[in-house]
């Protein structure tokens, strides 16, 4: 099967329609600048964006005149919940993505934060679902360290 051409931009949610093809990523691989990656038909399509950037689920990456929607994999979480603002400041001291809603937070699944977590008298429960977190203070994407 050919290859889709190179996706040398992107569309963010809502500023596209009519996609052709679609990629599903989990969170780490939705953040990327140059990258080949499979869609669902099968297809190649190389990804060679400007600057590294973090890729949302209902994004779309443009490739020639091809509209490829970027979709969030189901992966392994833990789902959170009790006393939220107290629960949430744990996790974000140890700088950890983190998926806020109003009822629940959301972390990727591992051993060591759902003990302190259960420590702390949150309920925890593994889940298998799309990991969409915040995206921190300063602009769209993922924060990077500690300029400040």
């Amino acid at each position: 099967m050919i290859d889709h051409p190179p996706a040398t931009a992107l569309r963010r949610k809502g500023d596209w329609t009519d996609p052709a093809d679609k990629v599903v990523l989990d969170y780490e691989a939705r953040f990327l600048r140059r990258k080949r990656l499979v869609c669902a038909s099968g297809r190649g399509v190389l990804v060679d964006l400007p600057e590294t950037v973090s890729l949302d689920h209902g994004d779309a990456l443009i490739a020639g005149d091809t509209v490829i929607e970027v979709a969030a994999a189901l992966e392994p979480v833990l789902v959170v919940t009790g006393d939220l603002p107290r629960l949430a400041w744990h996790i974000g001291n140890r700088h950890t993505p983190c998926q806020i809603e109003h009822d629940r937070l959301v972390i990727r699944r591992d051993h060591v934060l759902e003990g302190m977590l259960q420590g702390l008298g949150a309920t925890v429960r593994p889940s298998m679902e799309r990991f969409t977190p915040e995206g921190g203070a300063y602009g769209h994407g993922r924060t990077m360290g500690h300029a400040h």
